[in-house]
């Protein structure tokens, strides 16, 4: 059933890609309920310590690095379909075991089986997204990858987004006394919802395996790309940028939830704002990203997403708290913006400094260093955390005079807020690391605002037609695109 096939037909490839778009919407339920927020809610309530939470930041990242020998295992069974789907059903029953972990007596022991059953999970889902997105890079027709990855990614996050605030709505709605049977639901929504995923990913076809040569020389091609000097500095400038994010993105909901004490709804709605916002303006990135450079909009975007980590410090000073939370708001869509452009010209910047035909050897390396780099930064963030527990930094201005005095704090932050502050410190790091970058042509920062601008107009006028992509899949929309088009002979134009 999960063997490949000679050749595919146009009703076959229709009815595939069709399917292809469930799986993604399924796959997206399945995250909202036993990922993200939900997840870090679930430890937190188990009583988590940041370090602890840092380390179920950094898995995904860390597994990761299975991809390369994932490659291998791919090139020598040339069974993708099956492969993905054994990996990735596996994953999802993992899931379902979780529902078991609220019932486990103590803390330490469901903490404990967590941790270890997100390592089985990222890893299981690390070995078959390889394997999918090489079938499905052979799979779908060049010239229709646009519009197909539009349909299955406007499915995916539009589920993603009602299922994290469905299971928001559960975790609140629940008596204290029964929270618990609130996130067993949720892990076992997330299962089921995978399960029909992972069906509907069975049904599309694939096609037979090209040759990718002898392994020996695979081996060999996986080392080049940290021989390019550019690519060399471009996994630098991915590395450093990983590991700026990820020194406060993974602790946002933690920040939220324990130190300005808001309930899983309304942190779940924060981020439902945050994807809205990178809805709005995704395709306007892309097009600036074809029609300007990549490093231009890296240029204004990044500092934009380093101030808004900045601004999280300063919350604080709003007395109030009705209007501390429009700040968040506010702060969540301007991200969910910056985001979106961070995430199109990192994924399109990648493919177009990669040789044309290594695009797979050097994704892998950027793939690997995202690995090294994740890993390590929500670990030492949640180290940086629990030393900062008690700690807290005041700016204060102090008047003084014959008959009175008095003073002001101009800033004071304290916990988590430090990691918001370390982030943005970093990030001077990574814009100097994106200037050392050559991607050829040059562009003003000015001239990217001003085109964003007109480009936002005209993505929110023509919204219901405008692919949603805050998920982590909307890259490979971006890759393929770019791939294809660097791959078309350019005309030159009459002089």
């Amino acid at each position: 059933m999960l063997e490949p096939v000679p050749s595919v037909s146009p009703a076959e490839l229709a009815a595939g890609q069709q399917a292809l778009v469930r799986d993604l919407a399924w796959a997206s339920m399945s995250g909202a309920f036993g990922g993200g927020v939900i997840l870090v809610a679930f430890a937190l309530a188990l009583g988590a310590t940041p370090i602890q939470i840092g380390v179920l930041a950094a898995i995904p990242f860390i597994t990761q690095a299975a991809q390369l020998p994932a490659t291998l295992l791919i090139e020598k069974v040339r069974q993708r379909r099956k492969i993905g789907v054994l990996t990735i059903t596996s994953a999802r029953v993992m899931v379902l075991a979780m529902a078991v972990l609220p019932f486990l007596p103590g803390q330490s022991l469901p903490l404990t089986a967590l941790i270890l059953a997100q390592v089985l999970i990222a890893g299981l889902n690390a070995v078959g997204g390889c394997a999918v997105n090489s079938w499905l890079h052979q799979l779908i027709p060049h010239e229709n990858l646009g519009s197909f990855f539009s349909r299955r990614l406007l499915a995916g996050t539009s589920l993603a987004c009602v299922g994290t605030l469905a299971a928001g709505a559960l975790v609140d709605r629940a008596p204290p006394h029964q929270t618990v049977y609130a996130y067993a639901a949720c892990f076992a929504i997330a299962a089921c919802a995978g399960f029909v995923s992972s069906w509907y990913l069975s049904r599309a076809p694939e096609p037979l395996m090209h040759n990718a040569g002898p392994m020996g020389q695979l081996r060999q091609r996986l080392l080049e790309p940290f021989a390019n000097r550019n690519f060399r500095r471009l996994l630098i400038f991915l590395g450093a940028w990983i590991v700026a994010s990820n020194l406060a993105a993974p602790f946002l909901t933690v920040y939220l939830m324990e130190q300005r004490g808001y309930a899983v709804g309304t942190v779940t709605s924060l981020w439902v704002t945050s994807q809205v916002a990178n809805a709005l303006t995704l395709y306007a990135w892309g097009r600036l990203s074809d029609r300007l450079s990549n490093k231009a909009v890296l240029a204004v975007v990044l500092p934009v997403h380093f101030v808004c980590m900045l601004a999280l410090v300063f919350v604080d000073a709003i007395n109030d708290p009705g209007w501390q939370l429009g700040a968040l708001y506010a702060i969540h869509f301007v991200l969910g913006i910056a985001t979106g452009g961070i995430g199109l010209a990192t994924g399109n910047l990648g493919l177009k400094l990669a040789p044309h035909g290594q695009g797979t050897t050097y994704l892998a390396a950027i793939g690997l260093a995202s690995a090294v780099a994740g890993g390590i930064a929500p670990i030492l963030a949640g180290t940086l955390a629990q030393a900062f527990q008690a700690s807290e930094l005041s700016a204060v201005v102090r008047w003084s005079s014959p008959t009175n005095s008095s003073e002001m704090a101009i800033f004071s932050f304290a916990h988590w807020e430090f990691l918001f502050a370390i982030s943005a410190v970093v990030g001077l790091y990574v814009m100097h690391a994106l200037s050392r970058i050559d991607e050829g042509r040059e562009v003003s920062e000015r001239q990217v605002m001003q085109q964003f601008a007109f480009e936002a107009l005209r993505s929110i006028n023509s919204v219901s037609s405008t692919a949603l992509g805050a998920l982590f899949p909307f890259e490979r929309l971006t890759e393929r695109r770019k791939w294809w088009r660097a791959r078309e002979p350019r005309t030159s134009r009459p002089g």
